[in-house]
């Protein structure tokens, strides 16, 4: 860690140095930078077509690596919303006066310095540093080779405004892009309070197993959307083309159709939308047999054992019949990774039942998986979706960037038994 040791301790040192800026002048300073990333479209498009010439289009990565005129508007306008959300700091959770006199309250703080550590996705870098920085962190960012001009153009537009604005730059600090850096971070221990990683099961599961730093899990989204027997034919077929091929580079799109065989002679309708945007389908025997000569040939194929339980993203997707709801459920149990299933019924008791049972970070009824998001949230952007249960769930938004001390307020009182 010897070579990263200064990176790291800048970051320590800006926690202090964070404090003694004000709310007012954060939602300015991000506000700032919305307008500099408009401003700086054209400089940041050539960087990020300096990545993407080094990436294969086919890649599924290359979609989220990509920025567009339309998707850095998106990025700055998030950044905007962000910067309007009411401060989430110095809040009061409890407090209570003892009979002794003292005065104990609890209140949200910052959770520190923030590591992050994430693939081709350069809007992060705009994203993790919105958010922490709104919440009083300093972000330690470890971004892939693959998106390495992106985000130091990113880093240098941000630097830039937080100069111009007298805010110490190591606020946000982005470590290389070589791998020597990842190990680096993975043993901090003292320097970085927890480390976030977004991107592929992969990455996640490298990191749980080798960081000594505390790790909140975000991402793989294996992601389900079970037709039930009552389900509503044009809402189902809405729901299952949006939540799969909106985007389908992201942990929200959908990966598997479970439908029940009630329902099996109208799967080519629910389905047939998708073969206009050449999703590849992967059907058990039944709902292939139902979906032969009516959805294209060179599109259909026989599902395997893997592919139940795969996070493609990519315009492929697997159909699983099932006999009950049960055996739905059993299916999402067995093959999810808690971060959103929905359920497409009209039938009050599965849907309660669905929503009980279902454990993962977001459970829709009858809408798309799609809107799990930050934004679509209202937190304004997101760090993450975390899948776990500890601290934080689902999008993590500023709340979820806080974590709180105990101030106790005395007049010369000390202990005696």
């Amino acid at each position: 860690m010897a070579d990263y040791k200064s990176y790291f301790e800048d970051a320590l040192a800006a926690t202090r140095n964070i404090v003694d800026v004000s709310p007012e002048t954060i939602s300015a300073v991000l506000r700032d930078i919305a307008e500099a990333a408009v401003a700086q479209t054209g400089s940041l498009l050539r960087e990020n077509q300096k990545d993407l010439d080094r990436m294969d289009p086919a890649d599924p990565k290359y979609d989220r690596l990509k920025l567009t005129e339309g998707r850095i508007k998106d990025i700055a306008r998030d950044m905007v919303n962000v910067a309007g959300l009411p401060g989430v700091l110095g809040h009061i959770l409890s407090e209570k006066t003892m009979p002794n006199g003292l005065n104990i309250s609890k209140i949200t703080v910052p959770l520190g310095v923030v590591g992050v550590i994430y693939e081709a996705r350069p809007n992060v870098t705009f994203d993790v540093f919105a958010l922490c920085f709104k919440t009083g962190n300093v972000s330690v960012l470890k971004g892939g080779s693959d998106a390495e001009y992106s985000n130091k153009a990113i880093i240098e537009l941000i630097h830039s405004v937080l100069q111009k604005c007298g805010i110490d730059k190591n606020v946000a600090i982005l470590l290389p892009a070589e791998r020597m850096a990842t190990e680096a971070l993975f043993n901090a221990v003292g320097y970085i309070d927890v480390l976030i990683p977004r991107g592929s099961q992969q990455l996640i599961d490298r990191v749980r197993q080798q960081s000594k730093v505390p790790v909140i899990e975000t991402g793989a989204g294996i992601v389900h959307t079970y037709f039930d027997e009552s389900g509503d034919l044009q809402k189902g077929k809405d729901i299952v083309f949006n939540a799969k091929t909106r985007r389908v580079s992201v942990c929200n799109a959908l990966d598997c159709l479970i439908v029940h065989s009630s329902r099996l002679s109208e799967l080519c309708r629910l389905a047939l939308p998708l073969a206009s945007k050449d999703v590849e389908v992967y059907a058990d025997a039944e709902a292939y047999a139902a979906l032969q000569g009516h959805y294209p040939a060179n599109l259909l194929h026989p599902a395997k054992v893997e592919h139940f339980g795969t996070e493609f993203l990519d315009y492929k997707m697997a159909i699983k019949t099932v006999d009950s709801f049960e055996e739905a459920l059993d299916h999402i149990a067995k093959h999810s990774s808690k971060h959103s299933e929905a359920i497409i019924t009209e039938d009050a008791a599965n849907t309660i039942a669905f929503l009980n049972k279902v454990d993962a970070a977001a459970v829709y009824v009858n809408a798309s998986t799609a809107f799990t998001d930050g934004a679509q949230f209202g937190l304004g952007a997101e760090i993450g979706i975390s899948t776990q249960k500890l601290h934080a769930r689902g999008p993590m938004g500023l709340q979820e960037l806080t974590s709180y001390k105990w101030v106790v307020t005395g007049d010369g009182h000390i202990r005696n038994a």
